[in-house]
This record gives structure tokens, sequence and C-alpha cells, in this order.
């Protein structure tokens, strides 16, 4: 007999429970972006000088390869969004979850097949092959890790949650923040306790195995497949300072969806989001070191910004259930000015390094909302995994562009002020193109 994992209500059915279930998706969801760590760069940058050491490459060398790894993952995100679409959260996640583990235990073995590729091929340069197999690894950290495990995790909370939508996604940024945040040093520790590839492998199997068991026990893709309805019984909020968005009627595929305008003005300034995290966080030391700051004080700005950005997800994630969400992009996009100048004037004025951590703050906590609410708000749960994965596509190859963009900028005028300015400037245009990006039944 055909079981359905998108349906079946094995091994227990959640409509009864003495309380909405919806509950636990957000637990679960929450647990699920966070097993996500190990295809993250808060997890990946932990294991870099290993990698290096142990295949003996350039730096550049491993940076291409991640760079190459991350936008082929990319592209092959919205497909996996339509699978997500077609056979649900637990499928996805257990899929998901065991090729993390397996790709991630595999890069513990990264030199070994690169020193026997090597030797069946005398003729080809050694960092040649080990670049290849990094891509491949790269790749596959990167899809099932930050692509779909991020995304069915937080997909299937938003399919529990209607009016409450923003609420769950602000609770479930909050400790996806400091998660992400305490990462590295947990990874760090376990390598310190029996080397690097003991504590890929641990985190590999931990993923691979544990977690595909918890997601099947756990996991279920919506309300409504589950006898219940998004919400559960909680009461209507009542307010005349704020008006709550009336439910979604209409479901929109992803060929309907990318013909809206406000489709291309949220998709776009997520995108440069992941463009301006990343490429600051990728080269935070340099930036600081052209004005004179230390490594210490470079790595400082992180943990006072990760206060203001859970604060701002929070409060953006509650608000956005009273708001149109445009309100917040226009926040977001003046994040990424206030953060641009301030970059840009880290040697003249001692305050922009405060700036600099506001700025930042404000846009990495609204992101996480507008990337979350926007697309089950816009265009309903239906298609949600065709259009959230297309719009991760954009955002995975910013996110991969963005260290190299500054690079560029660096390399040809000596300073990251270009780089940063053409950020700044996409950033305006979005907050103007915003005034008329309202949710297409608006």
């Amino acid at each position: 007999m055909k079981v359905d994992l998108k349906t079946t209500p094995f091994p227990f059915k959640v409509d009864k429970f003495p309380f909405f279930y919806g509950w636990v998706i957000l637990a679960v969801g929450t647990i699920g972006v966070l097993m996500s760590v190990p295809g993250q760069t808060v997890g990946v940058s932990v294991f870099t000088d290993y990698l290096i050491d142990a295949l003996r490459i350039e730096r550049t060398s491993l940076s291409l390869a991640y760079l190459l790894g991350t936008v082929a993952s990319g592209f092959m995100i919205t497909r996996a969004g339509k699978y997500y679409d077609k056979y649900g959260a637990r499928v996805m996640a257990m899929v998901a979850g065991f090729m993390l583990g397996l790709m991630a235990i595999g890069l513990t073995k990264v030199d070994g097949m690169v020193n026997a590729v090597a030797g069946l091929l005398q003729n080809v340069n050694r960092e040649i092959i080990a670049v290849v197999f990094l891509i491949i690894g790269f790749w596959g950290i990167r899809f099932f890790g930050q692509g779909i495990l991020t995304m069915v995790s937080r997909n299937m909370v938003m399919k529990w949650f209607e009016k409450h939508r923003g609420l769950a996604n602000a609770f479930m940024g909050v400790f996806v923040s400091f998660g992400f945040s305490y990462s590295p040093r947990l990874l760090n520790d376990i390598i310190e306790i029996d080397g690097w590839r003991s504590a890929w492998g641990i985190i590999g199997a931990f993923v691979g195995v544990v977690f595909v068991v918890f997601a099947f026990i756990f996991f279920r893709d919506n309300a409504r497949d589950c006898g219940l309805e998004p919400d559960g019984k909680l009461g209507k909020v009542k307010s005349k300072l704020f008006a709550k968005p009336a439910a979604r009627e209409k479901e929109f595929t992803l060929k309907q969806a990318i013909r809206k305008y406000s489709f291309w003005v949220f998709n776009i300034s997520i995108a440069l989001n992941a463009l301006f995290v990343t490429a600051f966080t990728f080269h935070v030391v340099s930036i600081f070191g052209e004005a004179g700051y230390s490594r210490e004080a470079a790595i400082s700005v992180f943990l006072p910004a990760s206060f203001i950005a859970v604060g701002f997800n929070f409060i953006g994630g509650w608000i956005s259930d009273y708001i149109k969400l445009k309100y917040l992009l226009m926040i977001n996009m003046a994040g990424v000015v206030v953060a641009g100048i301030a970059m840009t004037q880290l040697k003249s004025f001692d305050s922009a390094y405060y700036l600099l951590i506001v700025g930042y703050g404000v846009m990495s906590g609204l992101f996480s909302v507008l990337n979350t609410v926007t697309w089950p708000r816009f265009f309903g749960v239906k298609h949600l995994g065709a259009i959230s994965g297309y719009s991760m596509s954009w955002t995975v190859i910013a996110s991969a562009l963005g260290p190299y963009l500054f690079s560029l900028s660096l390399k040809f005028s000596g300073t990251y002020t270009i780089g940063i300015l053409i950020a700044m400037v996409i950033a305006v245009v979005i907050f103007v193109l915003s005034f008329k990006a309202n949710n297409v039944e608006d």
C-alpha cells in the first residue's frame, strides 16, 4: 500500500492534541532552520582554514569554489521549491537532512579523494582537482542546507499560521538569530575536542540520521491536511490602531507572481540584503582595517548588531500582521543606506562605528521578516515552494556575488567605496519604488 507522507497522520494524529499543533510546528520548524547551519556561511567559515591546510591550496581557490558551488545551488532551488509543493515539508526535510549530513561527512574525506584522483591524473594541476571537489561539496551543503532545509522549515511554519503569521515568524527569528550567532563557537568547541574531521562527521551524522527521524515524526506540511485550520482557535485581535490584512483568497502560481510589480520590488530588495550582508561579513576585517581599526574591533560589531537585529526581527514580525509590508521594506532599505554611509565614513568619524551597528542591525532584522512573510501574504501558500524557491535562487546567487563585487571594488579602486555605493544606489531606488509595492490585491 502506497503511503503519502505529505498527508498521512502516522505516527500520530495532530488534530487530537490538547492544544493547537501549529505551536509544535513553530518549534520544530525553528529546529529545522537551525539544522541548516552546516550549509550556512556561519557553519562553513569555521572549517575553511582546516580545508586550506588539508588540501594545500590558496585561500582564493577556496573562495572561488565556494562562490561557484553557491551559485550552482542557487540555480536549482526553484526546482526544489516545486518538489516541495508536490511532496510536502516532511519528505523534503528528510531528504534535505540526509543529503546535508552525507555531504558534510564527504567533506571530511575531501583531501583523500583529491589525492587519489591526482595520483591517477598526474598531468592535471592538483589545485584544479581540489577546487572541483570543493565545488561539488559546497554545492551540496549549500543546496540542501541553506537552500532546501531552510526554505522547507520556514515555509512550513508560514503555512500553519495566517492571521498570526508575522508573530510566528517573530518568535522563530529570535531563536534562529541567537542560534546562528552561537553556532560558530559550538562548532569550534567540538573541533577542539577531536579535530575538524571528527566534528564535521559528528554534525553530519546527527543531521543525516537524528534530524531525519525527528522530521519524520514531527513535521507536517500544513494545517488543513491535518484536519485543522491555520492559527487554530486563536481569537481575533481587536485593535483600533491597526487593521489586520484580510485572509488571501486567490492563490498565485509562480508565472503569475513574477508578472507582478510588487514581486520584483520585494525580490530585488531581499537579494540586495543578502548581497550586502554577506559582502560585509566576508570582508569585515579588511573594511575596518582600511579605516585603522583592529581585527577585534571589526569582529565586535556583530554582537551589539545582533541584539538590534533580534529586536527589529521580533517587532517587525509582530507588526507585519497589522500593516502593509512596504513600510517595513522602506525601513529596511533605509538601514542599508545608513550602514553604507557609516562604512564609507569609518575613517572620518568615530560615531560612524556605532551608526554602522544600528544600520546593520536594522537591515538584518527586517531582512528575515520580509524574506519569510512576504510570499505567503502576497501570493498564497498553494505554490509557496515554487515562489519562495525562485526568490531564494536570487538570494543565494546574490549572497555569492556580494563578496566578489566588494573584492573587485578593492582591486580596481583601492577601496570598498564603489561596491558600497552601488548597493546604496540600488537601495535608494527600491525605497522610491516601494511606495507602490502594495499587496497585489490591495
